[in-house]
């Protein structure tokens, strides 16, 4: 069974609904909620940059609408 070294956004505080992030040896990116920690996303790190840069821009607010 791997360990992973998950990392919670300081900006979390006590919060109870934190992304945790962690990083592979394969090089890969896993991601994963605290409210359904058993649920893990792979991705790479470039598609995880494509996706947080156009976050910023502002590509998915039609979504909150």
């Amino acid at each position: 069974m791997t360990v992973h070294n998950w990392q919670k956004s300081s900006y979390s505080g006590d919060a109870a609904n934190c992304i945790y992030v962690a990083a592979t040896p394969d090089g890969t990116i896993k991601l994963r909620e605290s409210d359904d920690p058993d649920t893990v996303i792979t991705t790479t790190p470039d598609n995880l940059r494509a996706f947080v840069l156009g976050f910023k821009a502002g590509e998915f607010d039609h979504l909150a609408r």
